[in-house]
Parts: C-alpha cells; structure tokens; sequence
C-alpha cells in the first residue's frame, strides 16, 4: 500500500461511526460539555470580542444550536466532499469577522491560534466530562479522540501545526493558555450569568410562558453554577468567578446522572431529532411537527395549571392561544426589532445584524460562494440604504426608537433586491418560478413550510411580495418567521 493510501485511510478512520466524537454525539454529557468548551471559548479575548460583535447566540441561542449541530455533523461525517465544502463555508463565514474589542485590541476570526483554541476547548471538555462523571478515558483513547480533533482542526485550516503533536504537549498548552491568556471577558460573563437568565423559549414551549419561565428560573442558576464549577481553577481564581456553596458536589451528581443515560437502549436518545423537535413551529407541515402539537397542548395544560397553583408576579396575562386574526395583524415595532432585526442582541441594528440574516440564509440554503456573495452584498447595501434612512443622530447604528419612526424606509429598494438575490438562488433552472423541486430546497429544506400556490409553482412577484410583508414588519405568519424570528 502506497503512503499516499494510507494517509486517506487513516485521515477516514478518524471520522464517521467509529470515530470517538461519533460515541459522544448522542450522549447527555456533551450538552454540559458543550456548554462549558463555549465558556472557555467565551474567555479568549479575541473569540469574546467577536461573539459579543457578531454572533446571534444570546437572541437565537437554540438556532444557534442548531446550526453548530449540523455543522459538526458534517465535518466529522464520512463525506470528504461534503468535509470540504463545509470547512470552506466556514472559512468564509470567519473570514467576514473581524474588528476590535472594548479595550481596542484587534481581533480576527481566521487567525490560526485563536481557531486552535476552540478545537482545543472542545477536546479537553469531551475528557472532562468522562472524567467528572465517573468513566475516565484510557491513554489509547484519549491519544485516537485526539487525533481526530487534529484532524477537524487540519480540515479547516489546511494543517493542525497550531495544537501540539502529542498528548503531553497539548496539557502543557492548555494549561498555558489558561494560566495566562484567558479572561473574564463580557461574551463568558454573559453565557453565565444572562443567557440561562432570559434564556428564550424553544418553539416547543413558546406557547407555555409561564412553565419556561418556572423552568427556566430553576435550571438556570443550576446551570450555571455547575458550569462554573467545572471550570480550570486557575480561571476561576483569575477571573473572580463567585462558587456556589455545595456547586462541586452539585456538578460531579449532575455529570453522573447524565453518565447513567448509557444503560439506555441504543437510539433512544437521537440528539438530531431532540433538536429539531425543539425547533419545529406548532404550523409546520413537518410530520414531526404533529408531535410537537401534542406535546405543546400538554404543556399549555400544564402551564395552565402551574399558573393557577404558583402565580409568577407580573404575569397576569393568560397564555396565549393562536388564532388566524393574531397572525395577520401587524406586529408591534418594539417586537418587531427584538425578534427579528435585533440579531446580535445589543439593543440596535447595525451591520453585524444583517450580516448574521445573511449568514443564517445561506447556511439554511447551503449556498455556493458566489450565490453567498451575491447575497451579502445586497444586504450591506440594505444596510446603507437603512443607515442613510433610519440613523438620524449618526452614531452608525439604529436604535429602536429610530426605527419605530420610519417603519416604511425598511421596504426599499436594496431590501427588494435582497429578496430577488434569494429568489434566483432557488431558481436553480432560471426560468422565473420556483417549483417543486426548487421549493422543496428552500422552503422544505430551510423554512419547514409549504406552499399553497394556484398553479403549483411559486412566482418572483410573490416570493417578493412575502419576502418584503415580513422584513418591512407588517405582517407574521409568513414562511419566513421561522428561519430570522425564532430563538
């Protein structure tokens, strides 16, 4: 066999159903795992400067999930091609992420070291949750799950030279790291201490306010402290991280109890469709979504009940029920801008926020990079149009009070063209309408919504008619609420 050969079939081994990262996958453990790397990730000043500028994880946290799940899915799945088109994707999302942070300093999303620490992060939290509840990797194991992050790391930037060869040296980096680099910057104080706080409800309970709200005022604080506890000591010394008395006994139960999910029955726990059940709107024709349904209708029962047993102050309003007048009727501009415009959750529109509607477009429809391009471009030129219509004060950005002002400027031309860059993107054959093979790629794929159209297909006044009724905040219950509105 030629060394050539056996590059590819070692290179294949380190990925697919027998990869380490594959056993991992549906186990309960990754979610505290998960959300413990995102902290460590979070303290990096480069990578915190960039979340709190770019990322949608505070107003969008569970598509966020979501489309972390699937990106993860594909690089360590079996395809090499499909491993390749999503590296390249991905590239070129951070590519389009850089700034500097509140003391000045100059971040890049591309810059090798920082892309290192993240697979980094993510390796040494999969050893640390073996290791917290109970099952500590053997050396084999942990050296082979190694591996295999190296290579994830290789797939995205063309090598792995930024992460130590070995074992020993990668502990040695880590700690240095650690010890020397990280901080208690506001992205990581955030993830702790206000994301499980206002935390938005799933799709699955948006119709049961107060039991989230109960739920989420019990689990959140858990979750943080166990999150908290599990950190690198000498982070939280730096960092002046507040332990919860009794939080190192809560997080090694917490680990544990998620440890035992492995005398489940193989399959019963599918981490893909929990989170697409999770996502799926009450309306979608989704067969899943008939599921969904019921389970809503339980909790809303529950919720009901909850309600009338403990009360929450300030909630007095019943939970609502859905009907067609609430869904044609327009929809206030306060909400309006927090649900949908107000993407990176700082209170305004700027440029990070379309950009992030582009980027979550072209994710959802897996755009080749000139479809990708065509679509920024129009809505960086939205955003001018918006910036020249709406920022009457000039500090380069909107407020909401701006945009409540000037609703109608959001309907312009640019926006027109943001709908018409998509609409050809679909059009795959050009010849003016989308149709079912076509819809199926968007509005299947994308949106899980169908279409009732009278001729079968879906025309360019039409796609832009909708298109223009949801991004001009005049009416909901369009196709495009679940892709840019849902948390």
């Amino acid at each position: 066999m030629t060394t050539a050969a056996t590059g590819t079939a070692d290179e294949a081994s380190l990925f697919g159903p027998k990869s380490q990262f594959s056993d991992f996958f549906n186990d309960p453990r990754w979610a505290l795992a998960m959300i413990r790397a995102t902290v460590l990730e979070a303290a990096h000043p480069q990578i915190g400067a960039a979340l709190v500028d770019n990322s949608t994880f505070i107003t969008h946290p569970w598509r966020r999930l979501r489309n972390t799940f699937l990106s993860m899915r594909r690089m360590f799945g079996t395809d090499p091609a499909v491993r390749e088109r999503e590296a390249a994707r991905l590239n070129r999302l951070h590519a389009r992420m850089s700034g500097s942070d509140s003391r000045g300093r100059a971040y890049d999303a591309m810059d090798r070291a920082t892309r290192a620490w993240v697979v980094a992060t993510l390796f040494e939290s999969a050893v640390t949750m073996c290791r917290l509840s109970g099952q500590p990797l053997d050396q084999d194991t942990m050296e082979r799950m190694y591996a295999e992050y190296r290579a994830f790391l290789a797939a995205l930037d063309g090598d792995a030279a930024e992460l130590p060869e070995d074992l020993n040296g990668f502990w040695r980096y880590f700690d240095r790291v650690v010890e020397s680099e990280l901080e208690n910057t506001e992205a990581a104080r955030v993830i702790l201490y206000r994301l499980f706080d206002h935390l938005p409800a799933p799709a699955l309970l948006d119709g049961a306010p107060t039991l989230w709200a109960v739920g989420r005022a019990v689990a959140g604080p858990l979750l943080g402290a166990i999150t908290v506890a599990s950190l690198p000591e000498p982070y939280r010394r730096r960092a002046g991280l507040p332990e919860m008395p009794g939080a190192p006994t809560l997080m090694q139960g917490a680990y544990l109890a998620a440890g035992l999910a492995r005398f489940l029955p193989e399959g019963w726990i599918n981490a893909e469709s929990i989170i697409e059940a999770l996502s799926l709107p009450p309306d979608s024709d989704d067969p899943r979504a008939r599921t969904v349904t019921a389970l809503r209708a339980r909790m809303k029962r529950a919720s009901a009940l909850l309600r009338l047993l403990t009360p929450l102050s300030g909630d007095t309003n019943p939970d609502p029920a859905p009907s067609a007048a609430t869904e044609e009727n327009r929809r206030s501009a306060e909400d309006f801008f927090r649900r949908v415009l107000d993407q990176t959750g700082d209170g305004h529109l700027d440029w990070p926020d379309l950009a992030a509607m582009a980027r979550e477009l072209s994710t959802r429809l897996d755009l080749d990079e000139p479809e990708e391009a065509r679509l920024y471009d129009a809505f960086a030129a939205w955003w001018r149009e918006l910036q020249a219509a709406l920022d009457t004060d000039g500090d380069g950005r909107v407020s909401v009070e701006e945009y409540a002002t000037a609703v109608p400027s959001l309907a312009g031309p640019a926006l027109i063209r943001v709908a018409e860059v998509l609409f050809d993107a679909t059009d795959k054959d050009g010849n003016g309408s989308i149709d079912a093979d076509e819809y199926r790629s968007l509005f299947r794929t994308a949106f899980h919504r169908d279409l009732t159209t009278t001729d079968g297909a879906y025309g360019r006044s039409v796609f832009v008619g909708d298109f223009l009724s949801f991004m001009a905040g005049r009416r909901t219950g369009t196709p495009y609420d679940p892709l840019l509105a849902d948390a």
